[in-house]
């Protein structure tokens, strides 16, 4: 169990976590969220308290089944406080929670309660994994449950949430020690049912240990069945549970989601001023897309909370997308050189051919900004690829394709002999990954310019002398284009582009945005690389994140 931070420990224990400060104004995801209530205008904030002086706890000092010595209070919670203490036998410090309850507490319902206790106690000790408190003892005293835990130094995710959020990467790192715990549970046969930032220890040395079994479910085990309706946190709690319906281990994941959501957002996506208005935001309130959460995260974090347990991702899924989002990001890349930009509009933006017939049906109208280039780069300067990746060796186009390894393959149905390409498109269709060649020794007419910038270039003055893009779409003067200027592949020069436009769809226009790599290999072969994903929404980071690891793993073959 935690120290919490008391003012005897918090100078020298402290924590690996990183804190972002708390938004002076937090965003709200819905209407009657109480965090979204604001003071007043003018009124000033209430001084600090003085610090009261220190006095020995009630209770300091008692020695609890010959054993376990009371040095000071933890932390306390509904149904019991939690002490430092001194396990004398063995000389080293642990945490002891004593089992408090109210006097006035019917028998039937402190029943209940101990064996809640003595629950919490079989659940810990069935598991063994390092996000899960040791539990060393249960100690009886007169007729109370004592439970002995190892004493894991530091504090509450909920306490840190108090004084502001987490970034991604730390949020994301939290997550999977939480997964690791819940998962050894669920093999276990043991539902958590109450995971929540209170009940998430951050201790030292970056160690994240899930503690509280209390109202745990143990396959098997009947000898405490919950009377009142439901327990455990009504902003945790999953949509099924509420509805009174069997839990799996897709309830426990649900409150994952939560708890990711609220550590990087700063605010519950649920919670409201009472208990039945909290319960019908979980039934039916459809969380804001995740802001400070963005790519893998937010990914994992709206797939969580998906309000039918059936469409929530498996542990292996979020498991996978929680690496991606912890990884460390790729080191900073060398400045572009921005002299090729120089020429035409003078801000950079152009419009461009992309390629010859891609046969991808995007129709085009006005478009938003154009986003930052990426640093076009081939392994084996990428490293490893990302969890759920593969590459494929193409033949006709003599390159290997990094993609997700869900991605489905096609290729051009009537294509002419000297059209070399292959597509590999998200089962969403959202996103698509496309390579094509130009081939040298097929290139009778000379169209292949003589460097990717040129052909990059090329592109647009094709498209400004025509009026019309080669991708099967109606022309629209208002499509950009933003060139990346310098760009170096395999350590020879090439080029990038991005483009950003609108769909035609009348009824439901969309923006959609397209990275390109244009390379030209030793053999005068033209390689072009191109990733579209849609252009503002959930899926665009993750999209930005796709053309980044396609762009950077692709390996041409060189003779």
């Amino acid at each position: 169990m935690s120290d919490n931070g008391g003012p005897r420990h918090q100078a020298d224990e402290p924590t690996s976590f990183v804190l972002r400060p708390p938004h002076p104004q937090p965003r709200v995801p819905h209407p009657q969220n109480p965090y979204a209530a604001p003071a007043a205008p003018g009124t000033p904030a209430a001084p600090p308290a003085p610090p009261a002086p220190a006095t020995p706890d009630p209770g300091t000092g008692r020695l609890i089944a010959g054993r376990y010595r009371l040095l000071d209070k933890l932390g306390h919670g509904g149904m019991g406080t939690v002490w430092r203490a001194q396990d004398e036998t063995v000389e080293r410090e642990v945490a002891v929670k004593e089992p408090r309850l109210p006097d006035d507490l019917p028998e039937r319902e402190r029943a209940n309660a101990f064996e809640r206790m003595r629950r919490e106690a079989r659940a810990a000790a069935r598991l063994d994994h390092p996000a899960v408190v040791t539990v060393h003892d249960v100690a009886v005293v007169d007729g109370r449950p004592w439970i002995v835990m190892e004493l894991v130094r530091g504090r509450t995710l909920g306490s840190v949430l108090r004084e502001g959020t987490l970034d991604a990467r730390e949020a994301a790192r939290i997550g999977l020690e939480v997964l690791g715990a819940l998962e050894a549970a669920h093999a276990a046969g043991v539902l958590h049912r109450d995971v929540k930032p209170d009940n998430i220890l951050l201790g030292r040395h970056g160690r994240i240990v899930l503690t509280d079994f209390g109202i745990a479910r143990i396959e098997g085990d009947t000898r405490l069945t919950d009377t009142g309706g439901f327990v455990g946190s009504p902003e945790y709690i999953a949509p099924e549970r509420v509805l009174g319906r069997r839990p799996g281990p897709a309830s426990d994941l649900w409150s994952l989601g939560v708890v990711l959501y609220a550590a990087t957002e700063g605010v519950s996506p649920f919670r409201r001023s009472n208990t039945a208005a909290t319960l019908q935001s979980v039934l039916n309130a459809v969380p804001a897309p995740p802001s400070a959460a963005t790519g893998p995260l937010a990914e994992a974090i709206s797939g969580l909370l998906q309000k039918d347990p059936a469409h929530r991702p498996d542990a292996a899924r979020v498991r996978a997308l929680l690496r991606a989002a912890a990884a460390p990001p790729p080191p900073p890349a060398p400045a572009i050189t921005q002299a090729a930009r120089s020429a035409g509009d003078g801000g950079g933006r152009r419009s461009v051919r992309l390629g010859r017939r891609a046969g991808l049906g995007l129709g085009a109208a006005a478009v938003a900004a154009a986003v930052a280039a990426y640093l076009l780069i081939a392994r084996p300067f990428a490293g490893p690829l990302p969890d759920g990746w593969t590459t494929h060796h193409e033949k006709d186009v003599t390159a290997t394709i990094a993609v997700p390894r869900q991605y489905t393959r096609s290729v051009p149905e009537h294509s002419r002999d000297d059209e070399h390409r292959v597509t590999y498109t998200d089962p969403s269709g959202s996103i698509w990954v496309s390579l094509s060649v130009d081939r040298k020794k097929e290139d009778t007419g000379h169209a292949i310019a003589d460097s990717a910038a040129a052909e990059m270039y090329d592109d647009d003055a094709t498209y400004k002398r025509s009026g019309s893009y080669d991708l099967d779409m109606p022309s629209h003067p208002q499509a950009r284009t933003r060139p990346d200027g310098d760009v170096t592949f395999h350590g020879r020069k090439a080029a990038g582009n991005t483009v950003t436009y609108t769909t035609d769809d009348t009824d439901d226009p969309r923006p959609r945005e397209v990275r390109i790599l244009y390379y030209k290999s030793t053999d005068g072969d033209m390689y072009k690389l191109s990733v579209a994903y849609p252009g503002a929404g959930d899926f665009t980071a993750r999209g930005r994140e796709v053309a980044r690891e396609a762009l950077a793993n692709l390996d041409v073959d060189e003779w």
